[in-house]
């Protein structure tokens, strides 16, 4: 079994998308085996997102996603992190596939709804940013 992050951003939060966000990737078979609430301040958000910074998108990106509640999640399933990447669909809304979950209700690139890990390596970074061993229930 794989286990892979997700992360509803803070547009999710406040459109109230946090069910139909869980309920999308239950509906497909992935498991959510750990889950919370919290807000990220601006250096814990540069701390995981650290891979970009440098770039171009990276000020706003940490600002956005320590502007309000997030929902982290840890999902588990068989190709997780493929799996979860096509429910979630393209990182810009406008190339995103139909009733993916960012073309249904994502504004923009950056404002996107939910973020998921890319790699198995950004998965085993990303996963313990937020939960320790204790919190994920197998």
């Amino acid at each position: 079994m794989e286990r892979t992050l997700a992360i509803v951003k803070p547009d999710g939060v406040r459109k109230g998308l946090i069910g139909e966000v869980i309920r999308r990737f239950e509906a497909e078979g992935l498991r959510v085996v750990a889950l919370k609430m919290l807000q990220m301040s601006k250096e814990e958000a540069e701390g995981f997102y650290a891979v970009h910074r440098g770039k171009s998108f990276y000020e706003g990106l940490t600002r956005f996603m320590s502007s309000g509640p997030v929902v982290v999640m840890v999902l588990e399933g068989e190709g997780a992190i493929e799996r979860v990447r096509g429910i979630m669909g393209a990182t810009d809304p406008q190339k995103a596939a139909p009733g993916t979950i960012r073309r249904l209700y994502a504004d923009n690139v950056q404002e996107n709804i939910v973020h998921g890990s890319d790699s198995p390596e950004s998965a085993a970074f990303e996963i313990p940013y937020f939960f320790s061993a204790i919190e994920i229930c197998s």
